[in-house]
């Protein structure tokens, strides 16, 4: 089974447990509203790619990391989009979490997919439990206070933030997650992988500041100038289109010369280098040049 089979198989017996009988319906809907259809799967997939390179022997351990990273990452999307943070009115092509289904409920969304992370975590853990603990603080450093995405989030309530900080926090945080719960998955050193997630994880911001700026919010999905609107942080109203792009190309370097010896690790910088190619759109890879 591919990736992507693995990820959404487990997504799937994850949504299913919120749907069990006497579960508030308006509630479970949004939940499977919040969480398919997906969308690229990046950090789960990264997950399991490192857990694939680092010599992966427990399937179910590394299944229950790279559910519980896109659950969080989905409940994040849900908390972004309120009216109290971006307002988005669009997410994947469709109407946001709230528009469709009211903002308590999105609230709730957000917080019942946390919860749900961490209850399928502990239950794919429990194939390897000195394995669990591990995953548990790695996860968690990911999503919390001081660095995870909730701080990154909290940036955008400060008057002043520094730009790379706000990308480590907000992005990079639950890419590094994602790296390093994929070693831990497969009793690999998770400390080797950090600098590669959170490389990666700056680097997929960088692009989708590019992306909020040029790119054509139909393809896209979700609305376009956001952060100009907003008065959020954006590499290319800092660095300029062409300085953006430069950066994103330095981050994508430093993230695969950062890979650590391992048997799996040609094929894994190839799939970087394809997953981030894909992540910037030829024609506004052109503009920048």
């Amino acid at each position: 089974m591919d990736a992507v089979a693995r990820i959404e198989q487990v997504l799937s017996a994850a949504v299913a447990r919120v749907e069990a009988s006497g579960a508030p319906p308006k509630l479970a809907a949004a939940i499977r509203y919040a969480v398919f259809p997906g969308g690229a799967r990046i950090r789960p997939r990264l997950c399991l790619a490192v857990a694939g390179a680092c010599g992966e022997d427990g399937p179910a351990v590394a299944d229950a990391a790279a559910a519980a990273i896109e659950l969080l990452h989905c409940a994040s999307l849900v908390h972004d989009d309120l009216p109290c943070f971006d307002d988005a009115p669009l997410r994947r092509g469709k109407p946001s979490v709230h528009r469709a289904f009211g903002e308590r409920v999105a609230v709730l969304t957000g917080d019942a997919l946390i919860v749900l992370a961490f209850q399928m975590l502990a239950a794919g853990g429990a194939w390897s439990p000195h394995r669990f603990a591990e995953l548990l603080l790695i996860i968690s450093r990911g999503v919390g206070m001081p660095t995870g995405i909730v701080a990154g989030q909290a940036w955008e309530c400060e008057p002043h933030v520094v730009l790379a900080d706000y990308q480590r926090q907000k992005t990079g945080a639950l890419f590094a997650a994602a790296t390093c719960a994929g070693a831990a998955a497969a009793g690999a050193d998770p400390g080797a992988w950090r600098t590669f997630g959170e490389r990666i994880g700056e680097a997929y911001q960088v692009a989708d500041d590019v992306r909020d700026v040029a790119a054509d919010p139909v393809q896209l999905g979700k609305p376009t100038g956001r952060d100009a609107a907003l008065g959020r942080p954006n590499a290319v109203r800092e660095l300029g289109l062409a300085g953006a792009v430069r950066r994103l190309d330095l981050l994508v370097g430093e993230a695969v010369d950062s890979i650590p010896v391992c048997r799996g690790g040609d094929a894994l910088r190839a799939q970087i280098r394809a997953e981030v190619d894909a992540l910037l759109p030829r024609d506004l890879a052109r503009r920048a040049a």
